[in-house]
């Protein structure tokens, strides 16, 4: 591949076989010749790609590129099935609109409120492992611990009922998996908005301490639509554990893969050693492989490009963490290196607002797992585990371990 291509690249581009954490080949390459280039994604459309750290940061925070995923040459990841306004998600809107809606579900993501979480995170946590250590081998780590914690955190924050998890967790998985059927997303999309809706319906007859019931008290006082109120419920419920749960498990894989930085973790009782262990693996593992996606509002030049309003933008976050103008030797894992900087969640107005919990979450697993199961092992040949390539959020469909 050289810059005198005549065609876009098709992204996204496929991971080399045998690689399962390492950005595609081709996506590196681009990187080190192109700081922005041509794409051609599912529809045809040609938008622009940021390969670079510093390039996604300045861009993500610039006010001529918007979240809006109802403008006109919007790069959708998938087929979008609605262009109603009602049916995104706060993450998919530009200020005041973005700002005012995720105002209202701020406080409870905010440190001093999850630091309070954490002894009720680390008693789930320890139930789990109780459970796993009592039942057979080899077990699937991603049934046992790694899908179960970040759903009964989020259950319990926002207020779902847990006994309901096999429904929002298999709807979930129809809304991330690019190969269902835009008729089946679009159903799977409405029974989970039906869902919310019940809920918040049961919330203003029935207040409790949780998230969904201060979001029924804004559709009370008129603040919010019970449409907006179901979609960010949407939001949290889906973000809150698919996303986690995947960093759990295939953390949990690439550091038995790295037997030396799985020592680490297990020989170490230090948070600070654990915190920073936690952002080397967002960095170096980044589920969300796809890409940010954005368009730009109006022309302007940049890295000596000329971008014109309409033109989408895509910011895949697993290379610009592997760029080697951010982290020095940036493919090596290596959990005692500083990598808070990294874009696993984002960057500028839009990042990640559940980050807060997410490292919690990661930080209570990562530093109990392994110390209380420190023979902990894959029980299968790396070739048999099944990679999630095709959905949006990467990670494995099970992960077989024995100890």
């Amino acid at each position: 591949m050289t810059l005198e291509q005549t065609a876009p690249l098709a992204y996204p581009m496929p991971k080399a076989t045998g690689c399962p954490f390492d950005p595609p080949p081709d996506l590196k390459s681009l990187q080190a010749e192109e700081r922005l280039a041509k794409v051609e994604i599912w529809d045809g459309s040609t938008p622009w790609l940021v390969t670079r750290f510093a390039d996604q940061r300045a861009l993500l925070a610039d006010p001529r590129v918007s979240a809006d995923s109802t403008r006109t040459g919007y790069p959708d990841s998938i087929p979008n099935v609605s262009r109603d306004r009602d049916s995104f998600a706060f993450i998919q809107m530009d200020d005041p609109e973005h700002a005012r809606l995720r105002r209202m579900v701020t406080a409870p993501f905010m440190i001093k409120r999850v630091r309070a979480m954490q002894p009720g995170v680390q008693q789930i946590v320890d139930n789990l492992i109780d459970q796993l250590l009592a039942g057979p081998q080899p077990a699937d780590l991603v049934e046992a611990i790694a899908l179960p914690v970040p759903s009964l955190v989020i259950c319990q924050l926002l207020g779902v009922p847990y006994d309901d998890h096999d429904f929002f967790q298999e709807t979930s998985r129809m809304l991330i998996r690019l190969e269902t059927p835009p008729a089946e997303r679009k159903a799977a999309a409405d029974r989970l908005i039906e869902y919310l809706d019940g809920l918040i319906g049961r919330k203003l007859a029935e207040p409790a301490d949780d998230v969904l019931t201060e979001l029924a008290d804004r559709v009370r006082t008129g603040e919010l639509t019970r449409r907006e109120a179901a979609g960010t419920g949407i939001l949290l419920l889906v973000a809150g554990h698919e996303t986690t749960a995947n960093m759990i498990a295939l953390g949990t894989l690439a550091l038995m893969e790295h037997p030396e930085q799985f020592a680490v973790l297990r020989d170490t009782d230090d948070p600070k050693v654990v915190a920073r262990a936690v952002e080397e693996l967002l960095r170096y593992l980044n589920i969300t492989h796809r890409g940010r996606r954005r368009v730009a509002t109006e022309d302007f030049e940049y890295a000596g490009r000329q971008i014109r309003a309409g033109d989408g933008l895509i910011f895949p976050n697993d290379i610009a963490n592997r760029d080697p103008e951010a982290f020095a030797d940036p493919d090596t894992l290596d959990v005692e290196r500083d990598a808070r900087r990294h874009v696993a969640f984002g960057f500028g107005v839009h990042q990640c607002l559940g980050q807060p919990l997410a490292r919690m979450e990661l930080q209570v697993v990562y530093s109990t797992l392994y110390r209380r199961i420190p023979t902990l092992r894959r029980a299968v040949d790396l070739d048999q585990i099944d990679f999630k390539h095709d959905a949006q959020i990467y990670g494995v469909y099970s992960l077989p371990v024995t100890w």
